[in-house]
């Protein structure tokens, strides 16, 4: 009896650890660019970094695409989805935040994308029916909490300073719009968690760059020195690129909602580097908005959610191995390891362990 519940266990924390450790990276490399935005970014237009950063996550792109036998490919219906999420993604939301930058602190800037998670959250919840149980909602609530400290610890270090320094609300009020555009990108982009995620990072990425590339030129922004563009392009590639793929796979393996959530770490991590380049100096409030945010992190990668459902007969194509109970389809010889192709799920009803995957966005009665 005890080795079932051992074996239940870790079925049960498989799926959210999984999603949850990809998602918390991403936030990472995204949390650290926030900072050497503003940096590298110094005297150009917004347009003109947004740009070079989405190169940059083109490259990522073009170099980790996928064989055809491994991911699905993009199809023709996907374009309109791509181009939407390009204009909200690689557009709207880099360049209101390159703008914004330039009007406020990295710090406060940071601290603001806390934003993002509850605005995907709420879109995946109303749009996907993704389910939102209590751990979910405190998990959500911790970080939400911890990133209200943390503005607060800013504002108040703003009022207890000279009126210039007090100033950028307007470039606070960018930033809130680019995680506002950020929210509806991470939305669309999960009907193509299946995709091969190199692919989406190269079309979403290669889209934005070349449209704020000509719009750089048409509004004659000024032309970026070579450490700025080499600095941008490498900060696009990791912070923009290698993150957006990683938080696919995460939205693949965790759902939209968790992935947001989790990733609302990304600000902490952008207010330390901040802070690590000088522009503020810690204080209690930040400390515990910290610690808040990282509890959020933590009750994420143990939720537990398994529970009887059924699946409906469903044909698609996406990654997938022979081990985790959803794919028993046959084949000769057996492919060895993930591998790509359409095949057909019969209908089954079974109970284990799951997070609101590919494979499992039924609803709840409570």
């Amino acid at each position: 009896m005890s080795s079932l519940v051992m074996q239940a266990d870790h079925a049960l924390r498989g799926p959210a650890l999984r999603g949850g450790l990809l998602a918390l990276l991403a936030a990472v490399l995204f949390g650290v660019s926030t900072p050497l935005v503003q940096a590298l970014g110094a005297g150009l237009g917004p347009f003109s970094t947004a740009a070079l950063l989405y190169a940059g996550a083109a490259a990522v792109g073009a170099l980790s695409r996928s064989r055809v036998d491994l991911e699905a490919r993009l199809a023709r219906a996907d374009w309109p989805r791509l181009f939407a999420m390009a204009l909200m993604g690689a557009v709207i939301g880099p360049v209101a935040l390159a703008w914004g930058l330039q009007h406020t602190s990295g710090t406060s800037a940071s601290l603001m994308l806390t934003l993002e998670a509850l605005f995907t959250a709420l879109l995946a919840w109303r749009l996907y029916g993704e389910t939102m149980d209590g751990r979910v909602w405190t998990a959500m609530g911790l970080l939400l909490l911890g990133g209200m400290l943390l503005v607060l610890d800013q504002r108040l270090g703003a009022a207890t300073a000279s009126g210039a320094a007090a100033a950028g609300w307007l470039g606070l009020l960018a930033v809130m719009g680019a995680t506002a555009a950020w929210g509806v990108d991470n939305t669309l982009s999960r009907a193509l968690a299946d995709r091969d995620p190199g692919q989406v990072v190269l079309a979403k990425a290669l889209l934005g760059s070349v449209v704020t590339a000509l719009l750089a030129l048409a509004l004659d922004e000024p032309l970026p020195s070579a450490a700025q563009a080499a600095g941008l392009f490498a900060v696009g590639a990791t912070g923009y690129g290698l993150s957006l793929r990683l938080y696919l796979l995460a939205q693949r393996a965790f759902g939209a909602a968790r992935t947001g959530s989790v990733f609302a770490f990304a600000p902490f991590i952008g207010a330390a580097c901040a802070l690590a380049l000088g522009h503020r100096s810690g204080s209690g409030l930040l400390l515990l908005g910290g610690l808040l945010m990282l509890a959020g992190v933590v009750v994420h990668l143990a939720e537990s959610h398994a529970h009887e459902h059924e699946h409906e007969p469903m044909a698609h194509e996406h990654a997938h191995t022979h081990d985790d109970g959803h794919h028993n389809h046959v084949h000769e010889p057996m492919p060895v390891g993930a591998h790509s192709h359409a095949h057909v799920h019969e209908p089954i009803r079974h109970a284990h362990a799951h997070v609101p995957d590919l494979h499992h966005g039924h609803r709840h009665g409570h």
